[in-house]
Order: structure tokens, then sequence, then C-alpha cells
């Protein structure tokens, strides 16, 4: 009994071919880096009021999280992703990425639980330089 099922075959995978002449070249990133990201953009966009007295908690210093550094990272890469479908791009990214991140950084048992940094209604979330070198522009890496 044969099946019609057919099994993978990486040496018969077909390479993809290179760009047609004329064609648009790969987008580039906007952000070179998650800390350009978060220090341009998302503590901008993303403004809660944050302190310890309050349900929201964010420390200037987020590059000192492990936690941080990898949700952020992922927020950073999914926002260049997303930002170029021009349809629900921008939804899908808040819905599924933003808001659920956010939600589980600045929770009270978070990675910020006892930052004290503080910010007012409506202004930017906290920030603080990371140290020199600990973020490349990966614009500027040789391909």
């Amino acid at each position: 009994m044969t099946s019609d099922v057919k099994e993978w075959d990486e040496e018969a995978t077909p390479e993809v071919p290179p760009p047609a002449p004329g064609a648009a070249a790969e987008p580039t990133l906007f952000f070179g880096s998650v800390d350009e990201f978060v220090r341009e953009r998302l503590r901008y966009t993303y403004t809660r009021r944050v302190g310890p007295q309050g349900p929201n908690r964010w420390s200037a210093e987020w590059w000192k999280s492990p936690e941080a550094i990898s949700r952020l990272d992922a927020l950073w890469r999914s926002w260049e992703a997303l930002r170029l479908e021009p349809t629900f791009g921008m939804s899908v990214w808040w819905r599924d990425h933003a808001d659920h991140h956010m939600r589980m950084l600045m929770s009270s048992d978070g990675p910020f639980a006892d930052s004290r940094d503080t910010n007012a209604q409506g202004e930017p979330l906290p920030y603080a330089a990371p140290p020199v070198g600990m973020f490349v522009d990966v614009r500027l890496l040789p391909s």
C-alpha cells in the first residue's frame, strides 16, 4: 500500500530566487536596537502612570532586568514586522504584543515590582540610558 503523503526531502527544497530587477528592496529596521525603540517610541506611546503606590510599575533602568530585555526586544521586533502590514498590523501589535507584554512587565509582581520610579499622568515612562555598548545598532552591523 502506498501513501499519497510526500516525505520531507531537505535537498529537494527549492532555493529562493533572487529579487527581480526593479523589485523593492528588503525593508530596513526603523529602530536599530531595543533601547532606541524604548527610548524613542514605546515610552511615549504606552503612557501609563507608574509608581510604587499604583497598579503599574516601571523602571527607568529596565535594561537591568533580563525578563524586561527579552520582552521589550520581542515588542520591538514584532513592531518592526507589523508596522509594514498596511491594514491591521498596528492593531495586532497592540492587542497581541504590547498589551500582553506590558501588562506582565508593569504588574505589581513583575520584574519592576520594587521600582520606585514615577511619572505623572500622560508623561512618558521613566527612562535612564543603559551602559554604553550594551545595545548596538543592528542596522550598522555587517550583513
